[in-house]
């Protein structure tokens, strides 16, 4: 599955993007994943939402080779 960071969590992973194997996932299987590679990503996890093509997504989504999942961070506007 394709996997996009965004803002500060570009930062964290030192990628844009990433391409994460492993077959059906779900939500925190894929978190477990993510911070196994970047272990950084569990301080910022609490805040993170998830993103499965273009959908925001909960907890309970499940996720496949095909999707494209992004990680959203907090934003804040005026």
């Amino acid at each position: 599955m394709r996997v996009l960071f965004f803002a500060h969590l570009k930062d964290i992973t030192g990628c844009a993007e990433m391409n994460l194997p492993g077959g059906d996932l779900d939500a925190d299987g894929l978190w477990q994943k993510l911070i196994e590679a970047h272990p950084g990503m569990e301080q910022v996890r609490a805040s993170v939402r998830l993103a499965k093509n273009s959908e925001y997504v909960g907890r309970d989504a499940c996720f496949t080779d095909v999707d494209e999942v992004a990680l959203i961070p907090p934003v804040s506007g005026g």
